[in-house]
């Protein structure tokens, strides 16, 4: 068991997305972790509104962004920072 939950905070057609899943799965190879992560689509009727605040892609560590920047958005938009890099997801998950 990890002990980490995480989170992807995404909107289909954000050209960030598939970077940030490639990055996630880059961390937690590295972390040596056998970890899995739930993906929130922020345009999904399933999607609980608490992830709608956040551009994509977001990564969300126990409920913290690993960017530090807290990646709230007004409306639905692309971070202008991209997808969060590989040393911050490791960093976030210790």
């Amino acid at each position: 068991m990890s002990g980490h939950t995480i989170e992807l905070i995404y909107f289909e057609g954000c050209p960030n997305v598939d970077a940030a899943r490639r990055h996630l799965g880059e961390a937690i190879a590295s972390s040596g972790r056998s970890i899995t992560w739930t993906e929130w689509d922020t345009d999904s009727a399933a999607t609980p509104e608490r992830y709608r605040r956040y551009g994509s892609p977001t990564v969300l560590v126990n409920g913290q962004d690993v960017t530090g920047s807290g990646g709230e958005a007004e409306a639905s938009a692309c971070r202008a920072d991209g997808a969060p890099p590989v040393s911050a997801i490791l960093a976030a998950l210790g």
